[in-house]
């Protein structure tokens, strides 16, 4: 295969960071080459610079075997290298075509805009990539997957022969994965050269061909995906092997019951929802998309409003109709969308720590007592393992799993007992992964009680004490955690449409516990 990129001696420095050191990378025509590291390791830093969105300090880039300097994204797109990002960036109020073609609409021979050609021109496009779109569509109206395939079809107008991809699948289920991979196949096959970054192990085997892996900042080698082991990629990542196994389950049935919810209902989101919650427990909750996991979070920490049932907090009865009163009761939810719901992200680390607890920190006449929550937060960044450079390093700059640590920090200065973790390690790798479930479990130890939702089962497997499952805002079974219980277990009721629960309780060891 031909090589149509070349990354070579790429240094990159930001104020107090440096960012890439060294770095290589280099890609062929027809081949998918996964880009992999923990989080802060330079990925998307070194396809910033292939993407002209930062200029590197130092270093080559050849395109098809002549060195270029890449000023800007429109030099990267004249030279056909397109970047479609994690965060989405289409405008859901346009049609498909209009967001396709946007800033670079035909226009007829009155000046108006030409509808009906971007419409013909976008058909083209999905055509040659295979895909049934409406070009006419809002994007509002498409699926995140398929969204996707609309930032794809805007990378192709461009006529990009280089695609970098960075997390495509992470707000994707896995129907629509397998839709993706194949429109990657599809391209692949024609010749186009993707890079794939991803924190997702299962799907480097899947797609890519080969694995670049970088670690703070450089480069630390380049392997054939077929013939390497997950685990060896994981060792290049993290620099040491990772304790993969479960925690030993201890027996909680005499534990004080911390959190009890009876009958909870909203709508067909959350349908007759019932369980209990020990001290000390990690109840895991386990489910496809759509099933109603984070509905029930939210109805919890009063979020949305609930239209029935009851919530029981240490044995009394809590009315909880917002998230004040859910804090009040020493419950905390640490959102699937952290950048969003979790943090501010303009602010420091420090005042992020402090942000549900300024009260402790402020006088009558709201004077912020510096020197108090400078040493808080930075007892927090020492026993949490935050790598920041200083607590006041703005939180929007620290890597995913650092970001998770200072949400994390938050909950834990505002001493809640009863926690929610609702997707604790998406969007992190699987170094800083396991740091947040050895942190899980050891806040168990300590006596908390915590709800943790996943959608990775390997990973609610090893982390919980029991597992909690739910289809269509049903809960359709508790199941033990650890070995005790495979996936095709969890799965068999994730995909259990018959919402009689009585006799296959009584009849079904592995759903004894379960609460109808």
């Amino acid at each position: 295969m031909t090589e149509v990129i070349r990354l070579s001696a790429i240094e990159k420095r930001f104020p107090g960071v440096h960012a890439l050191r060294a770095a290589q990378f280099d890609l062929k025509a027809g081949e998918v080459h996964a880009l992999m590291g923990e989080n802060g390791a330079g990925k998307s830093t070194l396809m910033k610079v292939l993407a002209g969105i930062y200029a590197p300090d130092s270093g080559s880039i050849s395109v098809s075997g002549a060195e270029v300097r890449i000023a800007g994204p429109r030099a990267a797109q004249a030279l056909g290298i397109g970047i479609i990002h994690q965060e989405l960036a289409l405008m859901p109020d346009l049609t498909v075509a209009q967001n396709i073609f946007i800033g670079r609409e035909p226009r007829s021979r009155w000046g108006l805009l030409d509808e009906a050609q971007i419409n013909r021109d976008a058909e083209v496009i999905f055509a040659a990539m295979k895909v049934p779109l409406d070009p006419r569509a809002e994007v509002r109206s498409l699926t995140i997957a398929k969204q996707q395939m609309v930032e794809i079809a805007k990378a192709l107008s461009f006529r990009s022969r280089i695609l970098i991809m960075d997390e495509p699948t992470a707000a994707l289920n896995d129907a629509e994965t397998d839709e993706l991979f194949a429109i990657i196949r599809r391209l692949k096959s024609e010749g186009v050269a993707i890079v794939y970054i991803s924190h997702k192990m299962d799907e480097i085997r899947r797609i890519s061909d080969r694995v670049t892996v970088m670690r703070d900042g450089a480069y630390i080698g380049t392997v054939t995906a077929a013939d390497t082991s997950i685990e060896t990629i994981i060792t290049m990542m993290v620099g040491r092997d990772l304790d993969q196994t479960a925690a030993a389950i201890p027996d909680l049935s005499a534990a004080p019951i911390a959190l009890e919810v009876k009958g909870l209902q909203r709508g067909r989101l959350v349908r007759d929802v019932s369980f209990d919650l020990r001290q000390g427990e990690i109840l895991g909750f386990a489910g496809l998309m759509g099933a109603g996991r984070t509905e029930v979070a939210r109805v919890i920490f009063g979020a949305d409003p609930r239209d029935a049932g009851e919530i029981i907090v240490h044995g009394k009865p809590c009315p909880i109709r917002s998230p004040r009163d859910a804090v009040a009761a020493g419950i905390g939810y640490l959102s699937e969308d952290r950048k969003h719901f979790g943090l501010a992200l303009g602010i420091d680390v420090r005042g992020n720590i402090a942000l549900t607890s300024l009260e402790r920190f402020s006088d009558r006449f709201l004077r912020v007592d510096d020197q108090a929550l400078a040493h808080v937060a930075a007892d927090y960044i020492r026993s949490l393992d935050i790598r920041t450079p200083s607590d006041r390093q703005e939180v929007r700059l620290l890597s995913g799993g650092n970001q998770q640590k200072v949400v994390i920090a938050k909950w834990l200065l505002r001493d809640c007992d009863i926690l929610i973790f609702d997707e604790p390690t998406r969007g992190i790798d699987v170094g800083a992964k396991a740091e947040i479930c050895r942190l899980l479990q050891s806040l168990a130890e300590a006596g908390k009680a915590i709800i943790v939702i996943s959608s990775e089962l390997p990973e609610v497997l090893r982390l919980s004490h029991r597992i909690a499952v739910m289809c269509e805002g049903r809960l359709t079974g508790i199941l033990p955690g650890g070995p005790n219980t495979s996936q095709r277990e969890i799965m068999r009721l994730a995909t259990q449409r018959d919402t009689s629960q009585d006799d296959r309780t009584q009849s079904d060891p592995a759903l004894q516990g379960a609460t109808p």
